[in-house]
């Protein structure tokens, strides 16, 4: 199905993209004839053949290992990378908040999964107003605990079509969830009480068990996997759609998939990693298990940015314009890839280079970063610039995608 996708016209606030620009529908900047050396830095691009592999690559596997997938929207908020996702094969598209939920409804997303609980209830209301003007949209909903319930069921007592819910899980030194299997008992049971709500699966998040792909990590993370097994066994779900198990962020999809899949004869089980169609060269890059741990080529980041030398005040030391707006900091810093070094520190506006022994980086010379955290790298861009070959000398840009940040 296809989504209505952003296509604004490019002005001054598009930043990275250089005045010629200007005038521009979205849609008509791969014909425009643009090479990387015509944007303004800094600049964050997309590679086209990187996002290819790693959409065929994961849904390859999941296709595979019997799953379906609901990859996190929230990781890009960009309608036409959601629209590669669907036409892959999506189960869905996963988002974080009411809000973005109604962004993806409003872009023509059929089914959507909020992954996270709705405590507001205006929020609610909103989502019922959207499910009675489309037969055909589907939304789903976690809750953690009894009064949660309530507010879901109080905001849509007189609703035309339940809300699906599903029981979160977590567990302790977890994020949010239930803290044990009668609790997600006790939550279900309010679920299955409410009018207006309708009783859909168990879901929960698995990252916080595993800081690392250690022997203790995986067997933290596959107990946790475990007791949504448990507490999906032992609910009565009513007639309609097949119940839904979820989990899988984009560190241990693998595992999700082992414990979880089993259920595949009775249940959708969905896994919602989000990272897998950027990737990067930072955190994912080390915790993906694609690659030798699934059988698979691994992944490949598909995203840099573009930074320029703006001052060398010290010997060894060059300042970039790349800063905290502009780039991810939260898991790792950027980490230069054509010139030898490391960035030590960002600043708003500024990256500090500390160059290797005899590595040279010239004041207006350009220098591609690789990047940490898809998630918090594309929240800081309205229009991402899409090249066709990084290593190129000269990238053509053979398109663009908007943001809905």
């Amino acid at each position: 199905m296809p989504l209505q996708i952003p296509d604004p016209v490019l002005g001054a606030w598009a930043k990275g993209f250089p005045a010629r620009a200007a005038g521009l529908r979205l849609s008509e900047v791969g014909q425009a004839g643009l090479h990387l050396s015509d944007l303004v830095t800094p600049v964050l691009t997309v590679h086209a053949d990187a996002l290819t592999h790693n959409e065929q690559t994961v849904f390859a596997w999941a296709a595979q290992q019997g799953v379906g997938l609901a990859p996190h929207g929230k990781t890009t908020m960009a309608p036409a990378l959601w629209q590669r996702l669907l036409d892959a094969g999506a189960w869905g598209i996963s988002v974080a908040t009411p809000w973005q939920a109604e962004v993806a409804v409003t872009a023509g997303v059929p089914t959507v999964l909020i992954a996270n609980a709705v405590t507001d209830a205006a929020a609610a209301r909103r989502l019922g107003e959207l499910l009675a003007a489309d037969h055909d949209l589907r939304i789903l909903c976690w809750a953690d605990a009894v009064d949660g319930v309530r507010i879901l069921a109080d905001a849509l007592s007189d609703a035309a079509r339940p809300l699906d819910v599903l029981v979160e899980l977590g567990g302790a030194h977890g994020r949010t969830g239930a803290r044990s299997v009668e609790e997600g008992e006790r939550i279900a049971a309010a679920i299955a009480a409410a009018p207006g709500l309708r009783l859909a699966g168990v879901t929960g998040y698995e990252g916080p068990f595993g800081p690392d792909r250690s022997a203790a990590s995986v067997a933290a993370v596959d107990a946790y996997l475990d007791t949504l097994v448990e507490l999906h066994r032992r609910l009565d779900y009513p007639e309609g759609p097949r119940p839904v198990v979820s989990a899988g962020g984009s560190s241990f999809p693998d595992r999700a998939a082992a414990v979880l899949s089993p259920l595949a004869p009775e249940a959708d089980v969905v896994l919602r990693s989000g990272a897998f169609q950027i990737h990067d060269d930072g955190f994912y890059a080390r915790m993906s298990p694609f690659g030798p741990l699934t059988g698979t080529a691994p992944l490949r980041s598909a995203m840099h940015a573009w930074s320029r030398v703006v001052s060398q005040p010290e010997d060894a030391l060059a300042l970039l314009d790349a800063g905290r707006r502009d780039v991810p900091f939260d898991l790792d810093l950027p980490v230069p890839q054509s010139v030898e070094g490391e960035i030590t520190a960002l600043n708003d506006q500024h990256a500090f280079l500390r160059l290797a022994d005899g590595a040279a980086a010239a004041v207006g010379e350009v220098v591609r970063l690789g990047l940490s955290h898809p998630c918090t790298a594309f929240d800081k861009w309205r229009v991402v610039a899409v090249i066709d070959d990084p290593d190129a000398d000269d990238p053509r840009v053979i398109g663009a995608v908007a943001t809905c940040f």
